[in-house]
């Protein structure tokens, strides 16, 4: 699942192993790496795992140049699924650059002034 939103009921802790662990952030990494190369430098880019009830959440974040942090969040739902496919990698790039875009838009509003005549 990915998102802020949990879909299924109680769950039962998910452990990765090492390996799995660093399957995971190397997807995170390129999922980061993609919504870098989607957004101008202005936009910082982070992301992270960490340990929760349910087990490893990957979360990746972007701060716009004006705006609130705009987040997104990767839980594998069991340890054979602690990857994050292609597809899915290429989503939440996207994603969570077109967030952090609208973000800016939102903040700047629809008539900017302009820094020079």
């Amino acid at each position: 699942m990915y998102g802020n939103t949990s879909f299924g009921g109680d769950t039962e802790k998910v452990t990765l192993t090492p390996e799995q662990r660093q399957t995971l952030r190397e997807d995170l990494a390129s999922v980061a790496a993609r919504t870098r190369d989607l957004l101008p430098g202005e936009f910082v880019v982070g992301s992270e795992i960490s340990d929760g009830e349910a087990g490893p959440r990957a979360t990746i974040a972007v701060q716009p140049p004006v705006g609130s942090v705009v987040s997104a969040g990767y839980a594998p739902e069991d340890p054979e699924s602690a990857t994050i496919t292609a597809d899915e990698r290429d989503d939440l790039a996207q994603g969570i650059a077109a967030s952090a875009a609208l973000q800016v838009k939102q903040v700047m509003g629809d008539d900017p002034t302009p820094t020079a005549q």
